[in-house]
């Protein structure tokens, strides 16, 4: 739920004005517009990791505004898969490393695996992917397709309760589109 949101990276030059935004649970949205338009401002306003310049930001029912910058990013591993623009892959840990990140921050996301282990929560989600074959290899020996499919793992591991995606197919061909958005 958004309120009353301002957001701006300059004073007085608003990037979002939104009035009202109500996205209910099991609602799927999809955002479209011209680059530079803030949509991926707002997308990182929802998940948390910007904060408005004004207004009212809830998630699940949680009020970002009672959070401090620690706790957002807590909920955050809790409750949200985020494929990020840019990927946000950490470069000196290997693929099946940064796929695991969000369930080695959170027990409650690590608990969603059912009792399955850390090894097969992430050869199963990359083999999903068909990223199965490069778990031990380092992000930078991969395409730019085969990081965006890492990233998607990493957002989709542990069956996080909101799934933001920015751009999750940009680098990808036809049916690896296909197959994500089918897993997704």
């Amino acid at each position: 739920e958004l309120s009353g949101l301002r957001f701006a990276y300059r004073a007085g030059k608003d990037v979002l004005n939104i009035d009202q935004l109500v996205i209910d649970r099991g609602e799927t949205v999809f955002l479209h517009g011209a680059s530079g338009s803030g949509k991926t401002t707002l997308l990182g306003i929802l998940a948390g990791v910007l904060t408005a310049t004004s207004g009212n930001v809830k998630m699940l029912g949680t009020d970002f505004r009672t959070l401090s910058s620690g706790a957002r990013d807590a909920f955050r591993a809790r409750h949200l898969g985020y494929v990020f623009q840019m990927f946000n892959l950490i470069p000196y840990l290997p693929v099946k490393e940064n796929i695991l990140l969000p369930i080695r921050l959170d027990a409650h996301r690590r608990a969603r695996l059912g009792g399955q282990s850390l090894d097969a929560a992430a050869q199963a989600i990359a083999a999903q992917l068909d990223i199965a074959e490069f778990l031990d290899r380092p992000i930078s020996e991969l395409s730019v397709g085969q990081q965006q499919r890492v990233a998607a793992a990493r957002a989709l591991i542990g069956s996080p309760e909101v799934i933001i995606a920015d751009e999750p197919t940009s680098a990808l061909d036809t049916d690896r589109r296909e197959q994500f958005l089918q897993l997704l």
